[in-house]
């Protein structure tokens, strides 16, 4: 069978950006629904569908299409994500 190329499908995911304020705090759990976090020594460490993970500031934390959550450095959301306006 030969090797063929594909394109990722666009899909359009919800993130929010980590920063240690407590706004920020209260909003990304809310954001994060019922996905247990942890805050230890300014990390945000999340159980995601891979394991636990962690999140530094200044990351963003996606929600991707089953709903599962998963951090992501700043420079990687900047080149694979663009915003969406509504």
């Amino acid at each position: 069978m030969p090797v063929e190329k594909y394109r990722k499908k666009p899909v359009v995911v919800e993130a929010i950006q980590w920063n240690i304020d407590e706004k920020t705090m209260e909003e990304v759990s809310k954001f994060m629904n019922k996905t247990r976090i942890e805050l230890s020594f300014g990390k945000l460490w999340i159980d995601t569908l891979e394991g636990k993970m962690f999140a530094d500031i200044g990351d963003w934390i996606i929600k991707g299409i089953k709903n599962e959550v998963y951090p992501c450095k700043p420079d990687v959301f900047e080149k694979a994500y663009e915003k969406v306006e509504e």
